[in-house]
């Protein structure tokens, strides 16, 4: 395989590693730098698949390779952070619930999307929720524990919604 076909791959996988970096934080009570790790996983997202592009490096190895890391640092990574920082020490059992349906809707959506050959997106990107509900946490002083119950639960439907999404 020529080299510069592994760069997207490489993008991607740094972007899973910072999806891990922000799981690690948060179970380390490093809430804020969790949601940092999030939104710099987000930002390498929005790159790998326009270098993969540019350099002619498209596959459908990639797409799923991108979907896992997707998983890891928009689903997974926010559900735990999310919970760890806002559920755990008062709606433990309503975050427990939450949090799971966010990681699960998103997971969804991924292989939903994967499967899709249609011109827009249907429903909210995992990257978009992923990055909302993580990036929240930065406002957690300013916010109550419940909005949190809220906003998750709504990113997670409107990821699995029949939500037209264009894609830029």
């Amino acid at each position: 395989m020529e080299p510069k076909k592994c760069i997207p791959s490489a993008i991607t996988i740094l972007n899973m590693s910072f999806g891990m970096a922000s799981l690690l934080y948060a179970g380390a009570g490093e809430y804020k730098y969790s949601a940092v790790m999030i939104l710099i996983a987000a930002a390498l997202d929005a790159t790998d698949g326009r270098v993969a592009r540019r350099l002619g490096a498209c596959s459908a190895f990639g797409k799923e390779l991108d979907s896992l890391a997707d998983v890891v640092s928009f689903g997974v990574a926010p559900a735990i952070l999310v919970f760890l920082a806002e559920f755990a020490h008062g709606l433990f059992f309503p975050g427990l619930v939450v949090s799971f349906l966010f990681a699960a809707c998103g997971a969804i959506r991924l292989a939903r999307f994967n499967l899709s050959k249609l011109p827009h997106f249907e429903g909210v990107p995992i990257t978009v929720a992923g990055g909302l509900a993580g990036g929240s946490i930065l406002a957690a002083n300013l916010l109550p524990a419940w909005f949190y119950l809220g906003i998750v639960t709504i990113l997670a439907f409107l990821m699995v919604s029949r939500f037209r999404v264009p894609k830029l």
